[in-house]
């Protein structure tokens, strides 16, 4: 597990997989939206986490929630910016 914290969505999703709260299956897109991080603004996607998602995995990236703001700012969304942001905390 990360030390130090992490970013919301990986933090949301940290805590559901040990036994934590279980989420809805239903999209919340409202509250998604205020929660989203992402600067990229004519994003489509935004609120829609699971086509987010689906969109940065069929280009091996990640989705900005899950960077901090000074990396998710520089649009590197990929694994290996990932990785190399995280890597001292694991």
């Amino acid at each position: 597990m990360l030390k130090g914290g992490a970013p919301p969505l990986l933090a949301t999703l940290i805590n559901d997989s040990s036994g934590g709260e279980v989420l809805s299956m239903e999209c919340q897109m409202d509250a998604n939206k205020v929660k989203c991080t992402c600067t990229y603004e004519p994003c489509s996607r935004k609120g829609k986490c699971c086509e987010c998602i689906s969109y940065h995995l069929e280009s091996d990236e990640l989705p900005a929630c899950v960077f901090p703001p000074q990396v998710e700012k520089t649009y590197d969304r990929s694994i290996a910016r990932f990785v190399k942001t995280f890597a001292h905390k694991i």
